[in-house]
């Protein structure tokens, strides 16, 4: 038997013909005698039915029902029969199949199940299996409605984008896996070779370096569905390996890069949704991000702004915010408007400042609004002219809540930011279905690491900067694509100057030997005419995490590692024999250092 049709194809306009399916056994029930199976596949669910007082005359009943019998759940099986209307009264509006059922005339046992250790129909997320069980038959996990969908919706985004950058004279080409380890921020994953013992290929972090060099060689507009691997620690949006829509432009400034960036998802949009994608999007500077949001990724669906207001609240004769002051730190503050206010009583408030402790506040100080002035524990410190300055600058109404923040610059920012964010979660502030896309611009070419006090880079070091690189604060040509909170893809212009490239090298304290070892290659390429370019890359599993409202971006691979970088399907990672490790002179070479001590 051959498939005629899919199992969410047939309608009422199909009722008389003859139809194959062919799909999995999903759910069954045996209405005496009638048996009733729910058929599904990729495309949907079919009801079919075995009828033996349906059956023609010449048809052989017994031999049916046996081969009906055998059918366990998840079984792939393939079915012949008469498409009809159901009894009326027993349609299901919810599937787009429900107003007809096939009468089977013929059945097929193609592939036996075993009892399946965990359930394939639709659940609600609360009642799924663990993650881990769903990780170890991924491919059961994979048959679900919500995967199925998940992984359509993937498939027709980068569909859509490929569509798009086509039409822009892109070229898709592909870079190596294999390449030099080379220190990009984050731990490389080894691959030893064989041909050459003792050396090692590093899987790519990105085709950074590569895609630069394809500018070089004058491909002009370059694109890629490109797989990185970073050794790092998982998290919900984090993976050991990844995909990145990756591409560079030549001759090309920060406006042309983001406005190819606009148009591709405003036509992935339109061709996902039918929806028309608003563009141009927001654009917000690194600074008003930090110090109104408390993060470079801000979440703009709602409002509760941070506040400056270290030069009004700082004149209080409140102890612990003079001693901050002293010490460079500043103020910032949140309304939280009365209708808003009254969910946030007494108790609420001490877990408010529990949440900031624990987000590496030192607590936070509150007031209400009444009367016309502010109360609180703490008010006594306040005088009249300072809590009239702080009413008149956030406009602050009877009823009003303000959370205070005091404390170093970047940590308040940053603190401030996540009690923000759980406010607006406890509120039921943010909206559901909103997409609010932005470009975080104007960021820093370089900043101080807070441990170690070293210089680092905002991004990378391939960012152009916009002025000197021996001017105080330069900023880079660089910019994040944000959505509703989280981080997009990073682009920037690069520097195409080989000299400037090894000077901010250096100044990230890399010696002549170490820029020389690990980038020669490189910036020999700079010195043959390189042209200016730039480029972007945009996480695609965090991506289709967020349209399809995913909490990980596990539900957006189809394999997915788990919480601790670990394939519980296939058992990877895995010990190798030891004649592999000899192959690879592995163990050889070992034993030879364990000579040398």
């Amino acid at each position: 038997m051959k498939r005629t049709h899919t199992c969410g194809e047939l309608r009422t306009s199909d009722i008389g013909t003859e139809a194959c399916l062919q799909g999995w056994v999903r759910f069954s029930r045996d209405h005496g005698g009638v048996a009733f199976i729910d058929l599904a596949d990729r495309y949907g669910i079919t009801q079919v039915v075995f009828d033996p007082e349906d059956l023609s005359k010449d048809a052989d009943a017994e031999a049916l029902a046996e081969t009906m019998r055998s059918f366990t759940r998840e079984s792939a099986v393939s079915i012949r029969g008469t498409v009809r209307s159901r009894v009326e009264g027993t349609e299901d509006e919810r599937n787009p199949t429900g107003d007809v059922e096939v009468l089977i005339t013929s059945a097929e046992l193609l592939g036996k199940s075993d009892v399946p250790p965990l359930e394939v129909g639709d659940q609600k997320e609360g009642v799924l299996p663990s993650e881990d069980i769903r990780m170890k038959y991924r491919y059961l996990d994979l048959r679900r409605t919500d995967m199925i969908r998940t992984l359509e919706t993937r498939s027709r985004f980068m569909h859509f984008a490929r569509q798009y950058l086509e039409t822009q004279r892109f070229l898709e080409i592909e870079t190596p896996i294999l390449g030099r380890s080379t220190p990009e921020g984050a731990r490389d994953y080894l691959v030893p070779s064989r041909v050459h013992p003792g050396t090692f290929y590093a899987l790519a972090q990105s085709p950074q370096l590569f895609k630069q060099m394809l500018m070089v060689g004058g491909m002009d507009r370059y694109y890629q569905i490109a797989r990185c691997f970073r050794d790092e620690d998982s998290r919900k949006d984090r993976q050991p390996e990844f995909t990145q829509l990756d591409m560079e432009m030549s001759f090309v400034d920060e406006k042309d890069i983001q406005d190819v960036i606009e148009g591709m998802l405003a036509h992935v949009w339109k061709g996902l949704y039918g929806k028309k994608l608003e563009t141009p999007f927001r654009r917000i500077s690194y600074k008003e991000a930090m110090w109104s949001y408390g993060s470079d990724k801000p979440d703009l669906r709602f409002g509760l702004r941070l506040n400056d207001v270290t030069d009004i609240a700082g004149k209080a004769d409140y102890e612990i915010f003079r001693r901050i002051i002293s010490k460079g730190g500043i103020i910032l503050g949140i309304r939280i408007e009365a209708a808003l206010a009254e969910k946030i009583g007494r108790n609420e408030v001490d877990r408010y400042i529990e949440h900031a402790k624990k987000v590496g506040l030192g607590g936070l100080t509150w007031m209400r609004a009444r009367d016309g002035t502010l109360d609180s524990n703490i008010v006594k410190y306040f005088s009249p002219e300072v809590i009239g300055n702080l009413i008149g600058k956030l406009d602050i109404k009877d009823g009003d809540l303000l959370f205070l923040f005091a404390g170093p610059e970047k940590a308040t920012q940053e603190g401030a930011g996540q009690v923000r964010l759980k406010l607006a979660e406890d509120l039921g502030l943010i909206p559901e279905g909103v997409f609010e896309f932005a470009w975080l611009v104007d960021c820093p070419l370089f900043e101080t690491d807070p441990v170690s006090g070293r210089l680092t880079t905002f991004h990378h070091p391939f960012v152009k900067p916009r002025s000197s690189l021996d001017d105080d604060n330069v900023m880079g040509s660089s910019f994040d694509l944000v959505l509703n909170g989280s981080e997009l893809g990073s682009g920037s212009v690069r520097i195409n100057d080989p000299e400037m490239q090894r000077k901010a090298f250096s100044m990230l304290g890399m010696s002549a030997d170490k820029i020389e070892k690990d980038f020669g290659f490189f910036l020999e390429a700079l010195r043959y005419g390189a042209p200016p370019h730039g480029g972007i890359a945009l996480g695609i599993d965090r991506l289709i995490a967020m349209i399809t409202g995913k909490e990980t971006i596990r539900d957006t691979i189809a394999f997915p590692k788990n919480k601790r970088a670990q394939s519980l399907f296939d058992d990877s990672p895995a010990k190798v024999d030891d004649d592999k490790l000899e192959e690879l002179q592995i163990l050889s070479l070992a034993m030879d250092d364990l000579d040398d001590l």
